[in-house]
């Protein structure tokens, strides 16, 4: 195991899986089981998940459930090794985005914590750079990315969120990675704008348009981890599969060798 540094006690040892929507792009794989259940290279994204937090020291781990919860109660019990597993489930994930996943869990956290969503693969020292709070994990784009990403200020924090028609596939725009460190204070923070939005309704929403709105009142202030574009894989449809098969053909390669770039923190 790997030893992590004594920063690592600013950060958290709780983490937060989103894990409660449909998967419908990679059906049909998913029409019966858990988009996270799905299985890269022989071992599935919780499994590699699961193994990157026991390296790293984690100890809980949170799951907002929706599509086929059971089944992923069944594969996790209430601990996997050192990690004790809570569980919050959504009624209404058919109808509800990303922000209504992530308002519910408000209620189970009151402490440091790492948001990560179900679909990613990634080399597990990527990680090594989000073991403090307020990070954002983002990467330099590459053809197969879409979706939100960043910009960064002259301090080298990421001065905003860019969604839809905002977000540009430029050098200066950086991939979101959707993994996010947060301090108990900051997710606090969050926990209250969430419920501003959630009371007018906007539960289709995605939680990067609180992110948006926060980084650009000056409420939230985020340090960007830069992942290696090469590293990592966001898995939404078949193709991104294969894809993600391809860069980890194997456990013992993919998640126990470091990439040719390390992880970086953007801001030094």
């Amino acid at each position: 195991m790997r030893t992590i540094s004594n920063a690592r006690e600013q950060g958290p040892t709780t983490a937060l899986l989103l894990a409660a929507g449909m998967g419908s792009r990679l059906a049909p794989l998913t029409d019966d089981t858990a988009k996270c259940l799905v299985g890269v290279s022989g071992i599935t994204i919780l499994e590699r998940l699961l193994r990157t937090l026991g390296d790293h020291g984690f100890t809980r781990l949170v799951v907002v459930l929706g599509h086929e919860s059971a089944s992923i109660q069944d594969y996790l019990g209430d601990r996997s090794g050192n990690i004790e597993i809570s569980y919050v489930t959504s009624s209404c994930y058919r109808t509800t985005n990303n922000i209504y996943s992530l308002w519910l869990a408000r209620e189970l956290i009151d402490e440091p914590v790492l948001l990560i969503e179900s679909d990613l693969v990634f080399d597990t020292t990527l990680l090594d750079g989000m073991l403090k709070p307020d990070r954002v994990a983002v990467s330099r784009q590459l053809p197969w990315m879409n979706g939100t990403t960043v910009t960064f200020g002259a301090e080298d924090g990421v001065s905003a969120f860019c969604l839809g028609e905002m977000s540009r596939p430029d050098a200066t725009h950086y991939k979101t990675v959707n993994i996010y460190s947060f301090s108990r204070a900051t997710w606090r923070t969050i926990a209250e704008r969430l419920d501003t939005y959630i009371a007018a309704k906007r539960t289709g929403d995605y939680y990067e348009s609180v992110f948006a709105e926060m980084v650009a009142d000056g409420s939230l202030t985020l340090r960007p981890v830069l992942f290696d574009a090469d590293s990592w894989y966001e898995i939404d449809t078949l193709e991104d599969l294969a894809a993600a098969e391809a860069m980890f053909p194997r456990y013992s390669e993919s998640m126990n060798q470091a990439p040719d770039q390390a992880t970086a923190e953007v801001a030094g």
